[in-house]
């Protein structure tokens, strides 16, 4: 499990690759997996669409809690890894789990209890909407826990250099969802038809496969999670984790936030922008979730190479990165701009949410490049143990979508294509600026000592 030499040593572009591509792979698999709940979905029609994402933003904000520990485990034990230092890797293991435990019982409780609140949030104008939207929350709520530990047992997988397992695992949990969707949502036989409630059940059952694959991959098989005593609770990994965590834990909750606030605004053009973004989110997920997987492993590539002190590795991986899913934006520009009708056309059947379906991907086409980029850039910064830079980026720039929104959803200047040009206009902003920023951090931290490998020296943690 700990081969340091995976990441540390060779030839790059075949370490980033190796590690990448179950990543992304992964990632895909999450893709299709929010995919296929919207396939069935948008057979009960576009108001169902439109409750379940109006809920599924409250899982989107629970991505805030988890990246604390998500964080944690991925740059800590990289890191450790990078050192040779196996305690210390089981020390972010522990911790990181022990933290991600107690964050999930928390939020569900949350949840459960104040689902009537935080669905009346939205200022729903159709009750059915509303009704499927609270009957939603309420049954993932109760599949929470699972939903917070899978990304953080990945993370650990993945931060000590296997990203094999958590593909497999994952894919699992996907066959699994792709079967229990129509099951549940439509019925058959004894099952009845439980609509938008029975997608809630698939997505919490898949989970809990998901959770319990990794225990059983886990569960005295791997080294580095041997002997690891979870009742020992050490405040010094807590505190390291906290650290690290937090900066992209607030962007990641104040991302959603915003995202409901532009909600809001959707709104009040009906339920239909509401469903088309619900659906187009998935569909634009082609580039940034393989994009986000690409992260992990340039994460983990980073940290392990930081740990080692091999600087030179760590300047060349973030070029070869950058190519590599710069590739991914392209693809994705082409996929959005060029197929949109084909791809709302499966989702919908009422012509004028497919016209705007089209718009909003076109219109979303134009930032994948810079997206990729930012998602990337990001990963490379938190392998250092640098997580404010991309923080405040993402925060500052997302934040102004909702102005932008707001001025341009104005009749007399864009409409509703103003919401989705503030959006797009944003995510080019954020990639171009973070990229500079880090080849700042580049220039000014490590270019100094590359052509000095043997000497030794520690890289400030924040600037």
């Amino acid at each position: 499990m700990i081969e340091k030499g995976k990441l540390t040593e060779g030839n790059i572009f075949k370490a980033l690759t190796k590690l990448a591509l179950p990543i992304m792979a992964t990632s895909f698999g999450q893709m299709a997996y929010n995919i296929t709940d919207m396939f069935w979905i948008g057979k009960l029609g576009s108001n169902a669409v439109a409750a379940v994402g109006t809920a599924g933003f409250f899982t989107w904000f629970a991505f805030s809690f988890i990246t604390i520990s998500k964080i944690g485990a991925e740059v800590g034990v990289a890191q450790s890894i990078g050192k040779d230092d196996v305690l210390d890797a089981k020390g972010y293991i522990r911790s990181s789990i022990q933290l991600n435990i107690i964050f999930s019982i928390l939020y569900a409780l949350s949840l459960f209890i104040f689902r009537d609140a935080l669905i009346g949030f939205f200022d729903l104008p159709e009750s059915d909407v509303i009704l499927m939207a609270k009957q939603y929350l309420a049954i993932i709520a109760l599949g929470i826990p699972f939903y917070f530990i899978n990304p953080v047992f990945t993370a650990i997988f993945n931060g000590s250099g296997d990203s094999a397992t958590p593909f497999k695992i994952n894919i699992i949990g996907l066959l699994a969802n792709i079967i229990l969707d129509p099951l549940f949502i439509f019925g058959l036989g004894p099952i009845d038809s439980l609509g938008v409630k029975g997608a809630a059940i698939a997505t919490v059952i898949a989970q809990i496969i998901v959770t319990s694959l990794f225990i059983y991959s886990i569960k005295g098989k791997i080294d580095i999670f041997s002997d690891i005593n979870f009742k020992k609770i050490e405040n010094s990994y807590m505190k390291k984790i906290i650290i690290m965590g937090t900066p992209p834990a607030i962007q990641s909750g104040l991302f959603t936030f915003f995202s409901m606030l532009i909600a809001r605004i959707l709104a009040g053009f009906g339920a239909a922008p509401i469903a088309v973004q619900k659906v187009g989110s998935q569909i634009e997920a082609i580039s940034w979730m393989t994009a986000g997987g690409f992260a992990s492993a340039l994460s983990a590539f980073v940290g392990q190479n930081y740990g080692s002190k091999k600087f030179e590795r760590i300047k060349n991986g973030y070029f070869i990165g950058l190519l590599m899913v710069g590739a991914i934006g392209i693809f994705a520009t082409l996929v959005l701009i060029f197929g949109g009708e084909i791809i709302m056309k499966q989702f919908f059947s009422e012509k004028d949410v497919i016209d705007e379906g089209v718009i909003y991907l076109k219109i979303l086409g134009v930032s994948q490049l810079f997206m990729t980029i930012e998602i990337a850039t990001a990963g490379a910064f938190n392998g250092l143990g640098r997580t404010l830079p991309p923080s405040l980026v993402g925060i500052i720039l997302t934040g102004l979508r909702v102005p932008a929104a707001l001025l341009l959803s104005n009749e007399n200047i864009l409409g509703l294509n103003g919401v989705w040009w503030s959006i797009s206009i944003s995510s080019i902003l954020k990639g171009v600026f973070l990229m500079i920023w880090f080849i700042f951090i580049l220039k000014k931290f490590i270019y100094p000592y590359i052509q000095d490998d043997n000497k030794s020296i520690k890289i400030q943690s924040q600037e």
